[in-house]
């Protein structure tokens, strides 16, 4: 088999000829190195291309942005008033320090722009497909519906919102769904087959179960759906304790979920995961990428590999890390010693 079809054959609840071992892309490797290429020839890669095309408040938002020493301050224009935003840049990251709604109010007034689409592009994923064929799996990546309030919100006041004005966090999301599913719609038409799909952590991290069936459920469900209307299947990145989710995410329709962290990173259980799941959703990851594939010896990541490949059998499975994208040559070449412990395991 090769990479994409093992991968493919794993999501479609298949027996590959090994257990896919797939890191989610090329962390800090230079895809055209001598290891670059040799972890593509080996592995079963994950390839993410982020296309453009798509803003939940669309073409139409007016706003003005200037920058000032490390920190660009974006204002939106808004019937309701002005909503800045400002992010703040170092020598090693960025992460927005104030986001542009705070209130109930402000959303109210986000919502009263008019929206106007923008125009999809999908030529990264179809110039990724064509370089990596069948050595990867590329796929689109893409929001959920719930990234809209989680993204324009802090944290805190996210979570407020939801204990505060829960109805008008469901319609936030019912119009940011409302607004995504064209462009998923508009990806299917233009041939993308694979989605990863990103937002679920801010509900079962932030807000708990309660929230999975008002926010997850109704929005998530359409989404999955137009992607296998075109042929498509869905990959979904949930990062933290999972398992009490397990049943509620597979009922998503989704093929496919990561990282499945394991203590003390996470709670995952591959064996009771996948009795939990039965086969609906294939599990990807639970090697830590920073904390066992970078960090330990190659024997001890090896023997650790055996040991979830024992756990979760070989079918429903990609071993693979925790797609952080923070490997280095070294986490490369462990994922690659990863490869000979599965073909050994398929023997």
């Amino acid at each position: 088999m090769t990479s994409r079809e093992r991968m493919l054959c794993v999501l479609r609840g298949g027996e590959p000829d090994r257990v896919p071992v797939s890191p989610w892309g090329f962390g800090h490797v230079d895809p055209d190195s001598e290891v670059g290429r040799e972890l593509v020839a080996t592995c079963d890669l994950w390839i993410e291309a982020w296309c453009g095309g798509f803003h939940f408040s669309g073409a139409a938002l007016d706003a003005e942005t200037c920058v000032e020493g490390n920190i660009t301050t974006t204002v939106w224009h808004t019937p309701g008033g002005d909503l800045v935003s400002r992010r703040q840049r170092t020598d090693v990251t960025a992460a927005t320090i104030e986001f542009p709604c705070k209130t109930a109010e402000d959303v109210e007034a986000l919502l009263r722009v008019p929206y106007e689409p923008l125009p999809t592009d999908f030529a990264r994923f179809h110039a990724a497909r064509t370089r990596y064929g069948d050595e990867a799996l590329v796929c689109a990546g893409s929001l959920n519906a719930v990234c809209w309030p989680a993204e324009t919100l802090s944290p805190e006041d996210f979570c407020l919102l939801w204990a505060d004005a829960p109805d008008l966090m469901c319609e936030m999301c019912r119009i940011g769904a409302d607004r995504l599913l064209p462009y998923v719609e508009a990806g299917g038409k233009a041939g993308v087959d694979c989605w990863r799909v990103i937002g679920g952590e801010y509900v079962t991290v932030q807000l708990g179960p309660a929230a999975v069936p008002e926010l997850l459920t109704p929005f998530d469900t359409r989404q999955v759906d137009v992607a296998h209307h075109y042929g498509g299947v869905v990959h979904y990145h949930n990062h933290g304790p999972i398992m009490r989710y397990l049943d509620a995410l597979a009922e998503l329709g989704i093929d496919s979920m990561d990282p499945l962290e394991a203590p003390p990173w996470g709670d995952a259980d591959l064996a009771e995961a996948s009795r939990v799941l039965r086969g609906r959703t294939c599990m990807v990851g639970n090697l830590d990428d920073m904390e066992i594939v970078e960090r330990l010896p190659e024997d001890d990541v090896c023997a650790i590999a055996a040991e979830r490949l024992d756990q979760a059998g070989r079918t429903g499975f990609m071993l693979g890390g925790t797609s952080s994208g923070t490997y280095t040559e070294r986490g490369a070449r462990h994922f690659m010693a990863m490869v000979r412990v599965a073909e050994d395991a398929a023997r």
